[in-house]
């Protein structure tokens, strides 16, 4: 079973939770065992698994990935100018594939799924597809 999910970003770089969705999903279909990938329809925003307990962890990630992938950097080629953008999703990952049992999405305590938004804001897409 495949769902597309819907997304509006705020801002240029963001990191939005979306555990709960995917979750909810997860319980509304009734899956018990299985897997689910979940993708990012986009070159400018990837998933990540990090800490959910502590908001400090996004700006601290966004903030070192703006370091490490500076905007507008004048050696780009790019005709769009958001080379920064493309090298964050590269490194954060398009993808992530999560385990299901006994109808939960297995994470660790302090552990969410985060939708990274490098190039924003926009309208977003992600899928998700549970196999099981």
């Amino acid at each position: 079973m495949l769902k597309t999910f819907q997304l509006k970003t705020d801002h240029h770089d963001q990191m939005v939770d979306v555990t709960d969705e995917i979750r909810s999903w997860i319980k509304q279909i009734g899956l018990q065992d299985g897997v689910i990938v979940v993708s990012s329809m986009h070159t400018t925003a990837g998933l990540t698994v990090n800490e959910n307990a502590d908001p400090d962890v996004k700006t601290d990630m966004l903030r070192r990935f703006r370091e490490l992938y500076p905007w507008n950097d004048s050696q780009d080629r790019h005709m769009e100018g958001n080379t920064a953008a493309h090298m964050k999703t590269s490194t954060v990952g398009h993808a992530q594939t999560l385990i299901i049992d006994q109808g939960e999405l297995v994470l660790g305590t302090w552990q969410g799924l985060y939708f990274c938004e490098f190039d924003g804001p926009r309208n977003r897409k992600f899928i998700a597809k549970v196999i099981g």
